[in-house]
């Protein structure tokens, strides 16, 4: 099932549980999902595109969760935790620290990077591997750890 497949049976089910929140965030995503295939000129997009928009949106939930936090907006972030929580439901599941040390490792050796201005060569070996499945900040972390 396609993830579009999978978000209207969701917001169909939750439609008829009247889970309000639930079907605003799957609204959100769908719209999201429709605009980017409307902005690239295409009927469907590639499963790939699709979690680089789920990506895109979970972070935005997170950079606003932290916002609402430190701003002691406490109604606004049991909203957004909610959203986070729903939108989980549709991401890979997300790789340890331990698993994401381990390619980061071997994104070293096969690009033969020593310095930290090798980073680059290195991100471009790892991101593609890793999209959707762990944290960028995480990623960047562990390389700049490993390169210094």
């Amino acid at each position: 099932m396609s993830l579009q497949e999978r978000l209207t049976a969701d917001m169909k089910e939750a439609m008829r549980s009247r889970e309000k929140d639930r079907l605003t965030t799957i609204r959100m995503v769908k719209s999201s999902l429709q605009n980017e295939a409307i902005k690239l000129g295409k009927q469907e997009l590639t499963d790939e595109e699709e979690l680089t928009i789920l990506s895109r949106e979970m972070k935005q939930r997170n950079d606003s969760l932290r916002e609402f936090e430190s701003a002691d907006r406490h109604d606004l972030v049991e909203k957004i935790q909610a959203e986070i929580i729903v939108l989980e439901a549709y991401m890979p599941k997300q790789l340890s620290q331990e698993e994401v040390q381990e390619i980061v490792d071997a994104a070293i050796a096969q690009t033969g990077a020593s310095a930290p201005s090798d980073m680059g060569k290195v991100m471009g070996v790892v991101m593609p591997q890793l999209k959707g499945k762990a944290d960028g900040a995480l990623i960047n972390r562990l390389v700049k750890q490993q390169l210094n």
